[in-house]
């Protein structure tokens, strides 16, 4: 009885833990304070079905997104994941994790992240009658490359870190003259300027993370750092990567009942993360193991623009020695309908 008091008061404390800043800070708004926001999207349709809690159930390469502490816990030698993202407005994105077990010493993981936005049409003021030109087609271009390595201390304990080089080139652009403004003399010069992130120094961003578990009731916490980063300078704006703060943490209610060796599961997971340039935002998710290799998730996303309920399904199995993963997410987003995430997984 003591155990069981004892679980549930860890519970209570993690969760105020987890809510309260978002509570107490609601009413601040911070916006446009940050750039490269595509390091934000989310990789992974087991985390986005379960709400976009990932810095404490990712169990496999798709950790290193989330919080790199979480590729400590990888148990195969080797891990591959792919993902790809049918996102709104045909901006999609794929992404390819990997982990490799160095003995007993730790993880190391790789990560690629590739936007794909697509063909835009560009223009420019001009004398004639219509009042503009068209420049040409062009393709905005996007991806972050890391590497990251964890270190999993004790039964109960892991840390991480990732380390990114980020790039962004979002093509030219023809601008006037500084003080002119949209009503000045369309004849007046101007000129082509190019914005790529590498001509404004080593673009480099840090996750920092950890990761414990009580083991017991599946009660676990975990905290990251991400995007941590120098400041990068367009035009007249100086702005750093999309920088969070967020802590999170699980529990699986239904073992303080039997002791979860009949084949189902079901795991709760809580996150608070705590960003730059937004108001605080809550993810809750729910994952239930039907029978051994089939898993439903469903999840909210609290305080966000305008995703919202996520619902996904899991399916494992072990062929030739090789355990093969399949993951399908669906995200509600709002006026542009809803976003699309596989992942596909293998380790060994």
């Amino acid at each position: 009885m003591k155990h069981t008091q004892h679980s549930w008061t860890m519970v209570a404390a993690l969760t105020v833990a987890i809510t309260l800043p978002s509570v107490a800070s609601g009413q601040i708004v911070k916006k446009a304070q940050v750039g490269l926001r595509f390091l934000e999207n989310p990789v992974s349709a087991e985390v986005v079905g379960q709400g976009g809690v990932g810095i404490l159930t990712t169990r496999d390469a798709n950790g290193i997104f989330w919080n790199p502490a979480l590729l400590g816990l990888v148990d195969r030698s080797v891990d591959l994941t792919l993902n790809r993202t049918q996102g709104i407005a045909d901006i999609n994105y794929n992404a390819i994790a990997a982990a490799v077990r160095i003995g007993d010493f730790g993880v190391v993981g790789f990560s690629f992240l590739s936007m794909d936005y697509g063909t835009f049409y560009g223009t420019r003021r001009d004398a004639n009658p219509a009042g503009y030109v068209e420049t040409g087609e062009f393709s905005p271009k996007a991806f972050a490359a890391g590497v990251g390595f964890s270190q999993k201390v004790s039964d109960r304990f892991s840390y991480g870190v990732h380390v990114k080089y980020v790039y962004q080139n979002l093509g030219s652009a023809w601008v006037a003259p500084f003080g002119t403004s949209i009503d000045s003399d369309p004849t007046i010069a101007i000129s082509q300027r190019e914005y790529n992130l590498a001509d404004h120094g080593t673009p480099l961003a840090i996750d920092v993370g950890a990761h414990y578990d009580f083991l017991s009731n599946g009660i676990r916490f975990a905290a990251v750092l991400q995007n941590i980063s120098r400041e990068f300078h367009y035009e007249s704006d100086d702005f750093p990567m999309p920088f969070a703060v967020s802590f999170g943490a699980t529990i699986e209610p239904l073992h303080f009942f039997y002791d979860g060796k009949e084949g189902s599961a079901l795991l709760l997971s809580f996150q608070s993360r705590h960003p730059r340039d937004f108001k605080e935002r809550l993810n809750i998710g729910a994952e239930y193991t039907v029978v051994e290799n089939i898993v439903v998730r469903v999840g909210e996303m609290i305080n966000y623009d305008e995703r919202g309920f996520t619902a996904g399904v899991g399916l494992a199995y072990d062929l030739s020695g090789v355990n093969t993963r399949f993951d399908y997410a669906y995200q509600a987003y709002g006026i542009f309908g809803a976003v699309h995430y596989i992942s596909l997984g293998f380790a060994l």
